[in-house]
C-alpha cells in the first residue's frame, strides 16, 4: 500500500516542490556549464529501472562532451574528463538534483536503490531481479555509505573492475536491506541523513 500509493504521492509532491524551489539554482548552474564549454547542460544516461525497464537518468553534465566514449562508465575523483564546474557540482552533489525530473515522471523515487547501468547490473542479475521489484531512488543506505565513492576509485588500478567486484556487491547488500526496511519512516530518515551528509 505504502509503495504503490503513498510513496508515489510523496514523490510527486516533493519532486515538484523541489524543482520549483531549485529553479533559480538550476538556471545559475546551466549558465556556468554553458559558459565553460558551450556543451549540453544535462547528461542523460540509460539505466535500468523497476522490473528492468530502461529509462534515461538526468544529471547536470560534469564531464566533457562524449565522455563515455573516452573511458569507463564509473568515474574516479581525479578523472581528467571532469570539467572545472563539474568538480564543484560533484563535490556538493548538485549534479544529482535533476533526478527530481525522473522522480516527477515516475521513473525513480526519492528513496530507493540507486539505478545502475545494465552492463553492471547484469553481472548480478539474480540479485537485481529482487532489487528491481521497487523503483530506483536518488538516495538510500548505499548512497550514504559511498558518498565519496569517487575517492575510493582514485587509487584503483582498474576502477571499473574494482567497482564491479568490490563496491557493487556491498551496495547490493544495502539495497536488499532497504527492501526489508522500506517504510515511510525509513524514507524520511534516509532523506534527512542524506541532507546532513552533504552539509557535512
Amino acid at each position: 500500500m505504502y509503495q504503490r500509493y503513498i510513496k508515489r504521492l510523496i514523490d510527486f509532491i516533493f519532486s515538484l516542490m523541489g524543482l520549483l524551489v531549485l529553479l533559480p539554482l538550476f538556471i545559475i548552474v546551466a549558465f556556468l556549464i554553458k559558459k565553460e564549454d558551450r556543451g549540453s547542460i544535462f547528461f542523460r544516461q540509460e539505466r535500468v529501472g523497476q522490473n528492468w525497464k530502461p529509462f534515461k537518468i538526468y544529471k547536470f553534465r560534469t564531464m566533457v562532451e562524449n565522455a563515455e566514449r573516452m573511458g569507463a562508465k564509473v568515474t574516479k575523483g581525479n578523472d581528467p574528463r571532469i570539467t572545472k564546474i563539474g568538480k564543484i557540482l560533484r563535490k556538493y552533489k548538485i549534479d544529482e538534483l535533476p533526478q527530481l525530473i525522473n522522480v516527477l515522471k515516475g521513473d525513480m523515487s526519492l528513496v530507493g536503490p540507486r539505478p545502475e547501468v545494465y552492463k553492471y547490473a547484469k553481472v548480478y542479475k539474480k540479485d537485481y531481479d529482487e532489487i528491481l521489484k521497487v523503483k530506483p531512488g536518488i538516495t538510500d543506505y548505499a548512497s550514504l555509505e559511498f558518498i565519496d565513492e569517487e575517492k575510493l576509485l582514485e587509487n584503483a588500478e582498474n576502477p571499473e573492475k574494482y567497482y564491479i567486484e568490490k563496491i557493487l556487491p556491498i551496495k547490493i547488500k544495502y539495497y536488499k536491506k532497504y527492501l526489508k526496511d522500506i517504510s515511510f519512516f525509513t524514507d524520511i530518515k534516509l532523506i534527512l541523513r542524506t541532507i546532513m551528509g552533504i552539509v557535512r
